[in-house]
């Protein structure tokens, strides 16, 4: 064999063995799980996500093991634990759901593969600098959820015609509040609606949030697409029963706990496609060069139990157009 061509054999081995090392001597890649919120009510989420590393050939506790490290809703968090994940030498970092996240993991590394799934544009957060060309070490799935909360409020109005104000339920030190407000202000201003804000980071700031609600019939609510308000879903549901207000979310898990209704990508479905990108990067793609994938699955779901409760009747077209109906 020629000289020049067994350097390119070992070069070519060389970037292959991390992994084919590993494997021989039964250590399994290490997935860090970085997220803002907690692990509660987070099942199904995780579940998708491993669906679709596992589609890629890669089965929990058997080819690779996980990480978590949950921030609690404490944003500070995040930073020192993707330090520690960098630290316990995970081979890809995956953030679930989240843009704060992402910068924290791009913070503590340059090196190590970070995969996203999120619902914001994430060209426009400065995490990749482009679709197509991600650059870096990062690339992931969105959804643009954000991008469709005027669709949202048109749904909703087509269930609540009457309605001539929509409130609408943000984190203020979300990155996604700003890009979602400004989305339903457009919507509103074409459905002659006037829109107000509500602000709320803790569990005390959303129980005071709702109570501020005027006491009249003619209004909406739609809650924004984000990890805080997510992980207390249970609380802002309940709430909108207490007041008799008619809210709108962005994802199936509101109405599957018994939200009105939700009309946004299918997350889950994004979620199993950053699985199968973990995947491919555990196989040896560089971020870089996996174009940031964009959901092309949306779906309507609507609770009639909890429309009846309301008073409210869901128009036959309405109903037509939906993906999931739970009685």
């Amino acid at each position: 064999m020629r000289r020049r061509e067994f350097i390119k054999l070992i070069g070519g081995a060389a970037g292959a063995w991390p992994l084919a090392a590993r494997a021989q001597q039964g250590a399994k890649p290490l997935i860090g799980i970085l997220h803002p919120g907690s692990a509660e009510g987070y099942a199904r989420r995780l579940d998708a996500f491993r669906k679709g590393l596992a589609e890629a050939g890669f089965v929990d506790g058997e080819d690779v093991k996980f990480a978590y490290r949950w921030a609690d809703n404490q944003a500070e968090k995040l930073a020192p634990l993707a330090v520690d994940l960098v630290k316990q030498n995970a081979a890809v970092i995956a953030t679930l759901g989240s843009i704060p996240a992402t910068r924290a993991a791009q913070a503590a590394t340059s090196s190590i593969p970070i995969v996203f799934a999120t619902g914001a544009d994430p060209v426009a957060a400065g995490v990749v600098t482009s679709l197509n060309r991600p650059g870096g070490n990062v690339t992931g799935v969105t959804s643009l959820n954000i991008d469709i909360a005027s669709k949202r409020l048109e749904i909703l109005h087509q269930l609540v015609p009457h309605a001539k104000r929509c409130f609408v339920l943000v984190n203020p030190a979300s990155p996604f509040a700003v890009p979602f407000v400004k989305d339903v202000q457009n919507g509103a201003a074409r459905l002659n609606i006037r829109m107000d804000t509500l602000r709320a980071s803790t569990e005390d700031e959303i129980d005071r949030a709702f109570a501020g609600l005027p006491p009249d019939l003619d209004r909406v609510l739609l809650s924004s697409p984000e990890p805080f308000l997510y992980s207390h879903r249970t609380q802002i549901i309940a709430l909108a029963a207490r007041y008799s207000v008619p809210a709108a979310f962005d994802t199936r898990d509101y109405v599957d706990d018994s939200g009105l209704l939700s009309y946004g990508a299918d997350f889950l479905d994004v979620l199993r496609r950053a699985g199968v990108y973990v995947g491919r990067v555990l196989k040896g793609e560089r971020p870089a060069n996996l174009p940031v994938e964009q959901s092309d699955k949306f779906e309507l779901a609507i609770n009639l139990k909890t429309a009846k409760a309301l008073g409210l009747v869901i128009p036959p077209q309405l109903l037509a157009l939906a993906d999931e109906v739970i009685e």
